[in-house]
């Protein structure tokens, strides 16, 4: 193979649970060029550790043409069939996609349900692999492999700076324990008031990571404006050192550095287990032998279909059970 495509939409913990299968097939084929279409910000945990060599947005409109029943735009074809190998996990119900491929005969063409059936969801995007006589683990470790060492080029896309308007002093890390207390979703999130009892207990150092989806239900609760960045707030009478927005390389980070994690099914949540941060997660309306990351350092919390069953007590028991505290 000197060159693989592979088409992959979602969010950040989409992103991650397919890290497996993006190694794999840099191990098989390590001087292939590797280009993906998808979350072009998720993309650089995987461009700066060699695992891909360019990005293209998901969101770019050129990828319509793909559903579309007529022709395909000469330029467009044309690129496509440069490919060796095209790796689909786009949704494609009605099979528009795969009508398209291959683009010639030498061309091959694999494809993948977007949404995982078998357990967990970082497997099942690695069945596909098994045609070509490629196996996967189910886990990638973000801080085990270096472009760099492997001589493997440095990352396409670069994270983003901080807006001179945005700047704060950084906190510097080591951190005891990390707290995510958001998700993509509401039905998986904890109650509010349920995390702010667990992190008045938590000891040393708290670590309190804030994406955007978080920063309007939190702001009222810190000791003043949320700012891009890290910095020490109080946030319901305890000190902790404040993550909000950080780009996806700050944070990793910054979580390289905990003994712990908190959290829900989030991609945040991924993003610790896949820097092998010992991690405690809070399930409800999700299985969790689907998407709870498969490493041994993770444990999870399910008490019932919604996480209004989990109590304070049970998160505080389990953490002492285990020695996490």
């Amino acid at each position: 193979m000197r060159k693989i495509l592979v088409l992959r939409g979602g969010a950040l913990g989409d992103f991650v649970v397919t890290l497996p299968a993006l190694a794999a097939l840099r191990r098989r084929w390590p001087d292939a060029r590797i280009e993906l279409v998808g979350n072009a910000t998720a993309a650089q945990l995987a461009g700066s550790r060699g695992l891909i060599d360019a990005v293209h947005s998901q969101h770019e409109a050129r990828w319509s043409a793909l559903f579309g029943a007529g022709p395909l735009p000469q330029e467009l074809a044309t690129w496509l069939a440069t490919f060796d190998l095209v790796m689909n996990y786009w949704p494609d119900p009605d099979g528009a996609i795969a009508r398209r491929f291959p683009r010639r005969s030498e061309q091959a063409f694999l494809t993948a349900d977007a949404h995982p059936t078998q357990a967990p969801a970082a497997a099942h995007y690695c069945v596909p692999l098994r045609a070509l006589g490629v196996e996967a683990e189910s886990h990638f470790h973000l801080l085990a492999t270096s472009g760099v060492e492997r001589g493997l080029p440095s990352p396409p896309i670069s994270p983003p700076a901080y807006p001179p308007s945005q700047r704060r002093s950084q906190v510097t890390p080591p951190y005891g324990i990390a707290v995510h207390p958001g998700s993509g979703s509401p039905n998986k999130n904890w109650p509010l008031e349920n995390w702010l009892a667990v992190i008045a207990m938590l000891p040393g150092r708290v670590l309190l990571i804030l994406g955007e989806a978080e920063i309007e239900r939190w702001s009222a609760l810190t000791s003043a404006r949320l700012v891009r960045g890290v910095s020490e707030q109080r946030v319901g009478g305890k000190t902790v050192h404040l993550a909000v927005d950080l780009p996806l390389e700050d944070l990793v980070t910054q979580l390289s550095t905990c003994r712990l994690f908190l959290g829900h099914d989030s991609g945040i949540s991924h993003l610790a287990a896949a820097c092998g941060v010992p991690s405690l997660l809070l399930f409800g309306p999700t299985d969790p032998a689907m998407w709870a990351p498969p490493a041994p350092h993770v444990r999870v919390i399910k008490c019932g279909e919604t996480l209004t069953s989990i109590s304070v007590e049970h998160v505080t028991a389990a953490l002492r059970s285990s020695a996490m505290l």
